[in-house]
């Protein structure tokens, strides 16, 4: 009876541990779909239903393309991908978005180069 405590404490404190290594895993991949059309809705203003959702099969197919690489081709070849993903989501924007779509920053892993 003493052993199948002691097992299930270490059990217990395994999947304790485990948890944020399985969210730090899951923010490796970037944002999700819903989190790129927030952040261009942002940028850009008010989008319409059509236009979140026409962005966000851009974007997931984008990032499904990107997977279909071989990991050491990824970040080489996955800069087109997202270049053809911009101006796809650029051509479903109004005139007026468009400027402001053009001004958002591209990414680059969320770090920020600083001054010299």
């Amino acid at each position: 009876m003493k052993h199948l405590k002691v097992l299930l404490t270490a059990l217990a404190l395994g999947v304790a541990a485990s948890a944020p290594l399985q969210a730090q895993e899951g923010k490796k991949g970037g944002m999700s779909p819903d989190q790129y059309v927030e952040r261009v809705e942002q940028a850009v203003g008010t989008l319409t239903a059509e236009q979140k959702t026409k962005i966000k099969n851009i974007y997931s197919k984008t990032m499904e393309d990107v997977r279909a690489l071989p990991k050491e081709e990824r970040k080489e070849k996955s800069a087109p991908l997202q270049k053809k993903q911009r101006e796809d989501v650029r051509a479903v924007l109004t005139a007026d978005q468009k400027a402001k779509f053009d001004a958002m920053p591209t990414g680059g892993g969320g770090k920020k180069k600083k001054d010299q």
